[in-house]
């Protein structure tokens, strides 16, 4: 009930009081991201992978991007599911503190962007939680929306390959987040252009 009490004076990790202070000024790019978790509940599912691109000046700036695979082990092993994902995936592997520490270093101030990005933003709200960090304060733009509101549809969602099939976005044969967050980057490239977003 009165959660906001814990906070006060509340010493936080350094990585968060640097990037609590990058909100003094106005962001300068957007970073689209995506997540695989483990579920959809972010009291008790884990981020497993996450991507993310910058876009700058209209660009999805390739050579600044975040991969990474949590190192979930203990997770997996307590509910009894495969870590497979974790040993095949060439990707970076962090363990979870390094992964979000790394990440919020990347984001700093900007403006995220996402398929459902209130879900992608809860976990890693939940993620931050259990290192005593407070929530993200970045604002956040969701394609899916930006298409709703374009086409005034408000009775239905579209899934990410609903969206790329629309604006003729190819699916890759590589499912990761990564790649979902370079679609994701297209797709808003496309909606922020026929919005009038700048």
């Amino acid at each position: 009930m009165l959660d906001w009490l814990k906070n006060i004076n509340k010493d936080y990790p350094e990585f968060w009081k640097d990037y609590l202070t990058k909100f003094e000024t106005k962001p300068n790019k957007f970073v689209v991201l995506s997540t695989e978790t483990s579920g959809l509940n972010p009291d008790k599912d884990v981020i497993l992978s996450l991507g993310a691109f910058s876009i700058i000046d209209d660009s999805i700036v390739i050579k600044e991007n975040f991969e990474t695979v949590l190192l979930q082990y203990k997770y997996l092993q307590d509910n009894g599911l495969s870590n497979e994902f974790i040993i095949e995936s060439k990707m970076m592997k962090m363990p979870e503190p390094d992964a979000l520490e790394a990440f919020v270093n990347f984001v700093g101030n900007s403006i995220l962007v996402g398929h459902h990005i209130n879900f992608d933003v809860e976990m890693l709200n939940a993620a931050l939680e259990r290192l005593d960090c407070g929530r993200l304060k970045n604002e956040a733009l969701d394609v899916d929306m930006m298409y709703r509101k374009l086409t005034d549809i408000n009775d239905k969602q579209f899934s990410l390959d609903d969206l790329c099939e629309i604006y003729k976005i190819p699916k890759s044969d590589r499912n990761s987040s990564s790649e979902d967050a370079y679609r994701i980057g297209l797709l808003f490239l496309k909606l922020k252009s026929r919005l009038g977003i700048k």
